[in-house]
């Protein structure tokens, strides 16, 4: 270990954070205020519980933000997609195109539409569907894609745009990720033929459960109504107010006490992920330099974080991803390895249990996909070395310091870490 080394904390050292009181304040969220608590208890003196106006006022939040024609509150983020998936009048063993590195809601609302995922591999800059994979799966049964802004960073949508236009594919942004990121000047979620924000606590404008779908197709819109908000149809000035005593047989509208923290978490989204992002790309700065990716945004982009994830690149490092992430922890760090399992590789797909959830079992064998653990090596292989950071939602100069100064020891010190630690 040269002289100046300070000495790591899994060798022995002093860790690099010795408060973390402070570290954990720097992460709290949501950030909870009188002004939420006055919003909820103004809908709970109402008594109005189910269909209070603060929802519609949320939708007109939404809709003047992104300048969309309609938006629509749904009781989570899970139930928005499913319904824009169902208003693409997907049929039994339609595909959609989907990424296999995100969250499991982007893709298996697909199955219940009775629809068959087809996963592809994503591009390791921006994290989203990778545009040259996604044109060699596309067959006759393809009928949409859906896009992810996974952990705030827009995908390549020019290029994705472009495929659906060629081969006539709806596209659905989950954007759950992304509130207020910009791609090439444009905001996400206002690219495809319909869009989702989740609102659940952890994003970046949170009612505790919640989500948004948005679009400025009016079918898609009447057709969503239909589908999980049957005390509007009533007020239909289309055909489609014949079907105002039963809709179509779900409920997906949000609570009004939800929609309350909604917008207050939303008048405050700009300041709260501003601040967010640029903690965030300061300690990226730090870290670029020795030897992590931090998927900074590139030019055109506008990024946003709601996940804060690095990929150490060992051959840069000195240290396997397993080691590195020990290192880390023993200096005070909150890192762990990605939460998110590549979804191609989950049972409900490699054991067929997918055929059943879509009720597709009568349809031919040969017509269904066989889903492989070992397909997309491309993907598999970059996730392994990804770390997941905590993310930096207060002003924090002195624990972004620590975290610099934690990963700064662990690198000087990686050549007696590697030697000193069982090999990963």
């Amino acid at each position: 270990m040269p002289d100046n080394c300070e000495r790591a904390a899994i060798l022995g050292g002093t860790p690099a954070l010795a408060d973390r009181a402070a570290a954990q304040a720097a992460c709290r969220w949501p950030i909870i205020t009188d002004e939420d608590i006055a919003a909820v208890t103004d809908v709970l003196r109402s008594g109005d519980l189910s269909l209070h106006r603060v929802t519609r006022q949320l939708e007109d939040d939404y809709r003047a933000w992104l300048g969309v024609r309609h938006a629509l509150a749904c009781c989570n983020g899970t139930s928005a997609i499913f319904a824009a998936l169902h208003a693409f009048g997907l049929q039994p063993g339609d595909e959609v195109i989907v990424p296999t590195a995100t969250y499991w809601a982007s893709v298996m609302p697909v199955l219940w539409c009775g629809a068959v995922p087809i996963f592809c591999e994503s591009e390791p800059e921006q994290l989203g569907l990778d545009p040259d994979d996604v044109a060699q799966p596309i067959t006759g049964r393809t009928r949409a894609m859906v896009v992810v802004h996974l952990c705030g960073m827009p995908s390549r949508m020019e290029e994705l745009l472009s495929i659906a236009r060629r081969h006539n594919l709806k596209v659905l942004e989950d954007a759950s990720h992304a509130h207020g990121a910009r791609y090439r000047g444009r905001m996400v979620g206002t690219f495809g033929d319909a869009a989702v924000f989740s609102l659940q606590t952890n994003k970046l404008a949170p009612a505790g459960e919640g989500g948004v779908l948005v679009t400025n197709d009016d079918a898609i819109h009447e057709h969503a109504q239909c589908l999980g908000h049957f005390e509007r149809l009533p007020d239909l000035k289309t055909p489609a107010r014949r079907f105002a005593g039963t809709g179509f047989g779900q409920k997906h509208r949000m609570a009004p006490l939800s929609a309350a923290v909604a917008r207050v978490q939303f008048r405050h989204l700009a300041e709260r992920s501003g601040r967010r992002s640029a903690n965030i790309e300061m300690l990226s700065r730090r870290l670029e330099p020795l030897g992590f990716q931090t998927f900074l945004p590139p030019a055109g982009i506008e990024r946003v974080y709601f996940m804060y994830l690095i990929r150490n690149q060992p051959e840069r490092t000195g240290l396997p991803t397993k080691t590195m992430v020990a290192a880390l922890q023993a200096e005070g760090c909150d890192v762990a390895k990605l939460r998110y399992p590549l979804l191609h590789q989950q049972p409900v797909f490699t054991e067929g249990v997918f055929a059943q959830l879509a009720r597709l079992q009568d349809l031919p064998r040969e017509t269904l996909p066989t889903y492989r653990a070992d397909a997309l090596p491309r993907t598999t292989a970059a996730v392994r070395d990804l770390i997941q950071m905590p993310v930096f939602s207060a002003e924090c100069p002195q624990v972004l310091e620590a975290y610099a100064r934690a990963f700064e020891k662990v690198i000087a010190c990686a050549a007696d870490i590697a030697k000193e630690t069982p090999r990963a």
